[in-house]
């Protein structure tokens, strides 16, 4: 888990057809897809991206302009990073210390 940070990113198209934006939001993933190093989970408010920081932040912008592709007029988002040093941690981790089960 060495130089892992976590990361969440939020992606609201603006200016679309309609206020339904599942189909924005799933081309937004699709650069994580297969993305080596990377591990991800869709949650209903965003996403939450696991590796290394470079690489995340490769990888930000292509989900950027996806929604730009399919036509939205304007695109707003915000990105989180949490890196640690002094143990590693993983999504799941963060998780199960809040709930009481991890260390």
């Amino acid at each position: 888990m060495e130089g892992q940070v976590i990361a969440e990113i939020s992606i609201i198209p603006v200016g679309t057809a309609t206020p339904s934006l599942s189909s924005y939001i799933a081309a937004c993933l699709d650069p994580l897809k297969g993305a080596e190093g990377i591990r991800y989970q869709l949650t209903a408010m965003g996403t939450i991206i696991q590796g290394p920081l470079e690489r995340i932040l490769e990888l930000v912008p292509q989900m950027h302009r996806a929604p730009f592709a399919r036509g939205a007029q304007r695109v707003v988002s915000t990105i989180s990073i949490d890196g640690r040093r002094d143990k590693p941690q993983t999504m799941e981790s963060k998780v199960e210390a809040v709930l009481g089960r991890g260390p």
